[in-house]
């Protein structure tokens, strides 16, 4: 991913400064991503990915081995993005061009987005296994296996896990480009 970032940050002629300024971050800290040093969190990469005038979606890893004109992706074959906060996001539909995304959402105990953040859009998902504590607005929502949810992904949002388990999201964006 850090490649991908310096790549299409020298692209749009921007410095590591000039990113820095127009992400809030240090530029210490997204030289360590380019150079695979670090890992950003959702936020960071969220800044990031803004910034530089893509989704989050654009730096999903692509698999070597799946077929990207097919209609299926098979579990081997998923898109993946480990961020440093614990989380990782999986791939679900087999491109990024469609007006959906699905993504397989994998919270590590006690991880999570601490940032509030919006964005276009809708969103909407079932929790699968673990707990999910989900804030929309100004209110927070406790989540559990088998529990389901949708919102204005304009309306300030972000969750995490506040469990000692691991937590499994389904989670569905549309239009797809997070």
């Amino acid at each position: 991913m850090g490649e991908d970032i310096r790549d299409l940050r020298k692209s749009k002629g921007l410095t590591l400064g000039k990113l820095a300024e127009l992400t809030g971050l240090s530029t210490g800290f997204i030289s360590q991503i380019e150079r695979g040093q670090n890992r950003p969190s959702v936020t960071a990469l969220f800044k990031i990915s803004r910034a530089l005038g893509v989704s989050v979606s654009w730096f999903f890893n692509a698999s070597s081995s799946g077929d990207r004109k097919s209609a299926i992706v098979r579990s081997g074959d998923r898109r993946s993005i480990a961020y440093s906060d614990g989380i990782k996001d999986e791939l679900l539909t087999p491109t990024l061009g469609g007006g959906l995304e699905l993504l397989s959402c994998a919270f590590a105990p006690g991880s999570g987005v601490g940032t509030v953040y919006s964005h276009q859009g809708e969103e909407a998902g079932v929790v699968i296994s673990g707990t999910l504590d989900l804030w929309v607005g100004d209110t927070r929502y406790r989540l559990n296996a088998g529990d389901s949810f949708g919102f204005d992904s304009a309306t300030p949002h972000r969750y995490r896990n506040p469990s000692n388990e691991k937590t499994v999201v389904i989670w569905a964006i549309a239009p797809s480009g997070f």
